[in-house]
């Protein structure tokens, strides 16, 4: 009981120091905080180096040096902590690594108050802050798939994937008064759609648009309406074709048996016409923007319906990871609509996304681990365990706040963007954090909804800090 309380003080040390220096280092990456060095040029203080800020610009230069004192006190005894430990040496190393750059990146910040500032020094700042966060959330991953992992946790012998499983499922009742049933048709179609995609995803587009409204004169109302009911018409037909694919499948899953075509209450050649109607109505709204929004919309439902849906689901463990590709388009269509171009903020954004979806989605999986086995799809959980899956969201995690971090340059993002990353950021962490100490249902759906909760709030802070701050 002692060493698991031990363990968990440990655990907790290294999630808030990582937590520090990401603080940091969205501070750091901000523009506000570079014009907020020439206001106190000193170190460690303003003035002659003693004196305290007279300006609130001041004010946050020094607030953010007195914040890396405090991380460097953390760092410190999260350093401590792991050597006092019976941690392995891999975590060792890579929490004295992270300790050890610190005082390199805190001179680096020292000198950049009182000698100023150059691309390849800020560039060199930025990435060793990264390196710092990286290293400590590898250390947190590590730790905890020594101290909370089943080193037995592998898929049962004899699950084949390519062995067809018995279809068992019961079918719900279809409707027979006419009425009831138009009402169940219609819903039907609407739930052929995908509808549960479509906030999430326009919100990444409209992110993309507000975000690119900074650097193009190309935001305009018509764009926006016609870019988001592309938007919502491509996921419809994404979600369509993916009905029709996986309907012989979606009858053996207990999570799918209910869908319309594994029901058979819309035939598959009315479903095929239907995301056909939807692809051509949305193409045709990008290209009433411009034909490269066009051209990655169409690209989009190709993606998600034909790469995804046949060959990497099916097929490959990293189908969740490589399929990210998908859910990033949006970001990339948003931006794309207002400049005309692929422009860097838009793939950044579109990276915040790629990174997010293993993180986010590795949730779900654990909590339908049975039923993807159940359908023969060789999710992450399925094919490598729970405890490798459940590391692997600690990873992307950190990818994902890294990227996240890097968006932070962008001019336009401000104290909104800051705090949103941080505060939902942490509160992600907590969740995957608790996934690895309570491994049931339950705690892989709070973690799957801190993702969700994460990233909408963090597209939302951009509109925020782009459009209205």
């Amino acid at each position: 009981m002692a060493t698991t309380r031990a363990s968990n003080r440990f655990h907790g040390l290294l999630a808030a120091t990582a937590m520090g220096v990401y603080l940091l280092l969205l501070v750091g990456a901000t523009t506000a905080l570079t014009d907020a060095t020439a206001a106190c040029a000193a170190w460690p203080a303003c003035g002659d180096g003693f004196s305290l800020p007279t300006t609130t610009d001041g004010w946050v230069a020094f607030g953010h040096r007195l914040a890396a004192v405090l991380v460097g006190l953390l760092s410190v005894a999260t350093l401590v902590a792991a050597w006092r430990s019976d941690s392995s040496r891999r975590v060792k190393a890579a929490v004295t690594v992270a300790a050890a750059l610190y005082p390199v990146q805190a001179g680096m910040g020292a000198f950049v108050a009182t000698a100023g500032t150059s691309q390849l020094l800020s560039t060199v700042h930025l990435v060793v802050g990264m390196g710092i966060f990286g290293g400590l959330l590898v250390a947190l991953a590590w730790t905890l798939e020594e101290v909370t992992g089943d080193p037995t946790d592998r898929p049962a012998e004899g699950l084949s994937m390519d062995e067809p499983l018995a279809d068992d499922g019961e079918r719900p009742p279809i409707p027979t008064d006419p009425v009831a049933r138009a009402k169940a048709t219609a819903w039907a179609y609407f739930r052929l759609m995908k509808p549960r995609l479509m906030w999430l995803l326009c919100l990444v587009a409209s992110a993309a648009m507000a975000l690119a409204g900074t650097v193009s004169s190309g935001l305009t109302p018509q764009v926006m309406v016609a870019t988001l009911g592309g938007g919502v018409l491509s996921i419809g037909a994404s979600g369509t074709f993916n009905h029709v694919l996986e309907r012989d499948i979606d009858r053996r899953m207990q999570r799918t048996s209910d869908r319309p075509l594994a029901v058979d209450l819309v035939p598959v050649r009315n479903a095929i016409a239907f995301g056909l109607a939807l692809t051509a109505i949305s193409v045709g709204l990008f290209a009433s923007v411009n034909w490269l929004a066009a051209i990655l919309g169409l690209v989009a439902i190709a993606f998600y319906s034909v790469i995804y849906t046949l060959v990497l689901k099916p097929n490959t463990v990293q189908n969740t990871v490589i399929g990210g590709a998908a859910g990033a388009l949006p970001a990339l269509i948003g931006w794309v609509a207002v400049t005309g171009d692929i422009g860097l903020g838009g793939l950044v954004l579109a990276s915040v996304i790629f990174m997010w979806t293993p993180a986010h989605f590795y949730n779900l999986a654990l909590a339908y681990k049975d039923d993807y086995a159940r359908g023969g799809f060789p999710m992450m959980p399925v094919v490598r365990g729970e405890t490798e899956t459940r590391k692997h969201i600690v990873w992307w995690l950190g990818a994902t706040l890294i990227t996240a971090a890097g968006l932070a340059i962008m001019d336009a993002l401000g104290v909104v963007y800051l705090v949103t990353s941080l505060a939902l950021g942490g509160l992600f962490l907590y969740f995957v954090v608790r996934l690895h100490y309570e491994q049931d249902d339950t705690a892989a759906f709070r973690a799957f909804h801190a993702s969700n909760a994460y990233l909408g709030m963090l597209l939302l802070a951009i509109v925020v800090d782009t459009l209205a701050v």
